[in-house]
């Protein structure tokens, strides 16, 4: 059964997360009891620098790794502690594009085979369902039996925001998507990730270190600092009037889009 509309589809509470490396080195704490709740159909982006801990907050909300304490639900249900076999409900539902197309490609596989991947994964017919999801990002369905070296970096990004949609999810959670493209592909893959949210009635989770990206396809944001969220709101507001220092020194120190949307 869906979750109704407004209701959290993930929830976390008080995630701690403390990385020991050795018994001679200090322990890092990468997250301090950060609490937040991404509602159905919401674009919610989270935004830090290198170090931040949104990186680690992103594979915590994706049971790709566990806190050392709090909770996180998905859809009510529980995903902290679990097998990874028992998270399957959490792998159907919620996929994920990375940062670096190139490396989340696998070099060998042609592209069909590569957006079928999921679908395989989870036992289900690819069909025509390539062929579809090449034209929906944009790409010609030739492409199909080519490999990830012979496009450049923003028809590989598109091959990934293919393969996440193959299998339907509910959310899709972009983690730093277009920092590693050309400054002049970003706003076309933003475009259509934002057209593509729409079109499928999607919930995304936006992981970016620049809050203009962020604006561009957010409504409601999170700006994280040193493991904690500082910040948080409507997108537009939090640009306009910024209440933490931190968050203004992001907004005077990254470059922007504005020009290339």
């Amino acid at each position: 059964m869906p979750t109704p509309a407004g209701i959290p589809v993930i929830e976390a509470r008080d995630l701690t997360k403390i990385y020991r490396t050795s018994l001679f080195k200090p322990e890092v704490r990468a997250l301090n009891g950060v609490s937040l709740d991404v509602r159905r159909g919401e674009r919610f982006g989270i935004v830090g620098e290198s170090g931040s801990g949104k990186s680690t907050l992103l594979r915590l909300l994706c049971g790709l790794d566990q806190p050392t304490s709090g909770t996180i639900s998905f859809e009510g249900r529980p995903i902290v502690g679990r097998r990874e076999r028992d998270l399957r409900f959490l792998r159907d539902d919620l996929q994920i594009v990375f940062q670096d197309p190139m490396s989340s490609l696998d070099p060998r596989m042609r592209v069909r085979d590569i957006v079928a991947e999921p679908l395989v994964a989870l036992g289900r017919p690819a069909g025509d369902r390539v062929a579809a999801l090449l034209a929906e990002v944009g790409l010609p369905a030739s492409a199909a039996d080519r490999y990830p070296h012979q496009f450049s970096g923003g028809q590989r990004q598109r091959i990934a925001i293919a393969r996440a949609l193959a299998p339907e999810p509910k959310v899709l959670v972009a983690d730093e998507a277009v920092s590693a493209l050309d400054v002049s592909v970003r706003g076309q893959i933003l475009n259509l990730l934002a057209d593509l949210i729409d079109t499928h009635g999607l919930t995304l989770v936006f992981v970016s270190h620049d809050l203009s990206v962020v604006r561009h396809v957010c409504e409601s944001v999170a700006v994280m600092h040193r493991g904690s969220i500082v910040e948080r709101g409507p997108v537009d507001e939090v640009w306009a009037e910024p209440r933490h220092e931190y968050t203004r020194t992001l907004l005077q120190a990254v470059p922007t889009l504005e020009g290339l949307l």
